[in-house]
């Protein structure tokens, strides 16, 4: 048997620093008892002096004893912190009271040493021990400095509170960070001028501009997980002017779990710049409809279908079916699931919507409760080129698994839709109208609640411009813009998620339910923005190129057509669009034409979909 290797760099250190501390016992005997006198070495009384110097062997053996058992030669003084200080000065207390004792036991006179010596002593050794202990810390950060000199990042912390606290103690305290904090802002005018870790408050947001120009600020971080969408808002309309790269907290989590520090910070994204707080809704009491029900994902590997799996799958339901064509991501959010809901019954199902036999058999055999209807081909100008596909798929997809539910006695079929469905220019959007045409007319004969759901564009999902503007960025642009004016509604996926989790609760049938997502943003501002909040300047080491607008593109989208009016819920942010009327004996004959002219690859179906969809905006080709 390997007997454990003798650790000699750890003998000597601590060895050196039992030396120190006897010697630190001996000075602090003989400053305290010359500075009681005042330095007058001649006016300390004979007797003080060898009472003294006679038990000097004993303090030092209790002393070394002390700090032995307070771990003072254990610690790694170089990451010393709070709870090693307090070791330290207990030590030093406990120390000078046992001294006391001896030198009390120990006189020769009856007077002792004066009452102020203990005191004294106490003060000095505790400087001489903690001198030893973060002279160390001090010097080592100092050289670490010196070191990193020349690739040091200047940073400046917006949030003088405990998440800017502690992001501002690692920075500090850290042998391998290189970044450098050279001011605090933060609102509270109470704080301006005080220190944290020895960087000082210097003002508000007003200072921002002013402080990035006098500090040469590098990197901007926001340490106020607690602020709202629109004040982080605030902050970064100010930021991004300056061409400091930018990160922040991801949110209030990472301090209530004790989870702040550097590698928790995010680079600022773009969707802090949408101008308004996300859409809150309560998930739980929304999701009572959904335990112990078998609950139905079409498209369930989709952006928007998993992100629905994930929130049914924590509220208890029955059985979750997960129904894709696309067997990698079926397999990703199956994985994912599997892991973190071990008792979920969930199935995975590979299957088309296009299929009838499959979906019947599907909807046959588990007879789900609820269906989420997000099987959908939604690129545009994929679609504009393959426009039959997006007949095939999207219409008769939706109107095959529409009808299965509604044989099989589904209670709630709620349909992903779109804003492109309004007043549409490409065929992806048209479709989907038709989509929206047929849930509102199987509403009317069948028991089943058909609903849909209209929202705009959503931030991360497969396809968004905002992974494209990243990638395109890290390959050191160019950015491409389609057009300088286009703008478009945003969300972000839970957003999305909630809205349709809402639906279903809201649900009476027939409704297509719009969300509130204030103002459009423009395209070309969101580029602008990413290029400034990745650390890049606009047009020197990142340029945007406009390429024209893509086939069936427009430049604005609409929520709601102008018959349909509009209807408040409970949510203020969450309306409903009316059904409009329809001549449903029309309707079904032109579905049955425009299914024979898609399966027989009919080039001119435009025309065909322009008189089921008269908004439909048809470009005539030249």
């Amino acid at each position: 048997m390997d007997k454990k290797k003798f650790n000699y760099q750890l003998f000597y250190r601590r060895t050196s620093l039992m030396i120190y501390d006897a010697g630190s016992v001996c000075l602090a005997s003989f400053f305290a008892i010359t500075l009681r006198y005042e330095f007058e070495f001649a006016a300390i009384p004979a007797h003080f002096l060898n009472t003294i110097i006679k038990t000097l062997p004993i303090s030092i053996l209790l002393t070394l004893g002390i700090f032995y058992y307070f771990r003072l030669y254990h610690s790694l003084w170089a990451f010393a912190g709070e709870n090693e200080l307090q070791n330290l000065v207990v030590a030093c207390f406990l120390s000078t009271a046992c001294s006391g004792v001896v030198l009390h036991l120990s006189r020769s006179d009856v007077r002792g040493v004066p009452n102020s010596f203990h005191f004294i002593y106490a003060f000095i050794l505790i400087m001489l021990i903690f001198g030893s202990r973060f002279s160390y810390r001090y010097f080592r950060n100092l050289k670490h400095k010196q070191l990193n000199k020349n690739n040091q990042t200047r940073v400046l912390i917006i949030g003088a509170g405990e998440a800017g606290n502690a992001i501002i103690k690692e920075i500090v305290s850290s042998n391998f960070s290189t970044m450098s904090i050279a001011c605090i802002i933060d609102d509270d005018k109470k704080k301006w001028g005080s220190f944290i870790q020895g960087i000082k408050v210097v003002g508000g947001r007003e200072k921002i501009l002013e402080c990035v120009d006098i500090y040469n600020i590098d990197e901007i971080i926001i340490a106020i997980p607690s602020a709202s969408r629109a004040i982080i808002r605030e902050f970064l309309d100010i930021c991004k002017e300056t061409e400091c790269k930018l990160r922040s907290l991801p949110g209030m989590y990472q301090l209530v779990n004790g989870e702040v520090n550097v590698s928790k910070l995010r680079d600022v994204e773009v969707e802090d710049l949408l101008g308004r707080d996300p859409i809150h809704v309560d998930i739980d009491s929304i999701l009572g409809y959904v335990k112990n029900k078998v609950v139905m994902v079409t498209g369930g590997g989709g952006s928007i279908g998993s992100e629905l799996c994930r929130q049914i799958a924590s509220h208890q339901p029955k059985k979750l079916i997960i129904v894709d064509i696309y067997e990698n991501s079926a397999y990703d959010i199956q994985q994912e699931l599997t892991y973190k809901h071990p008792d979920l019954d969930l199935l995975v199902l590979i299957a088309s919507v296009r299929n009838t036999n499959r979906m019947n058999s599907i909807f046959e055999t588990y007879h789900p409760d609820i269906v989420y209807h997000a099987a959908a081909h939604k690129h545009v100008p994929l679609m504009e080129t393959s426009p039959n596909e997006a007949i095939k798929n999207n219409v008769f997809g939706t109107w095959k698994t529409a009808q299965a539910a509604a044989m099989n006695g589904t209670k709630k079929f709620v349909m992903i839709s779109t804003d492109k469905a309004v007043n549409p220019t490409n065929i992806m959007g048209a479709s989907k109208r038709i989509c929206e045409m047929i849930i509102q007319t199987f509403n009317k004969h069948y028991d089943t609640e058909f609903v849909a759901v209209r929202f705009g564009n959503v931030l991360g999902s497969n396809g968004s411009v905002i992974p494209l503007f990243k990638k395109q960025i890290a390959a050191g642009g160019p950015v491409t813009v389609t057009h300088p004016d286009i703008i478009r509604y945003f969300m972000t996926i839970p957003e999305a998620v909630s809205l349709v989790l809402q639906a279903g609760a809201y649900a009476k049938g027939g409704e297509i339910f719009v969300l509130d997502m204030g103002e459009p943003v423009k395209i070309l501002d969101l580029a602008k923005n990413l290029i400034r909040l990745s650390g890049y300047k606009l047009d020197e080491d990142i340029k945007i190129e406009f390429t024209g607008l893509r086939p069936g593109e427009k430049l604005y989208e609409e929520l709601l057509m102008d018959e349909e009016g509009l209807q408040d819920t409970a949510n203020k942010m969450i309306h409903i669009g009316k059904p409009i009327e329809l001549d449903e004996m029309h309707f079904f004959a032109q579905l049955k034409q425009l299914k024979d002219e898609s399966v027989n690859e009919n080039a001119d179906i435009r025309h065909l979909i322009k008189e089921i969809v008269p908004t439909y905006q048809l470009k005539e080709e030249k």
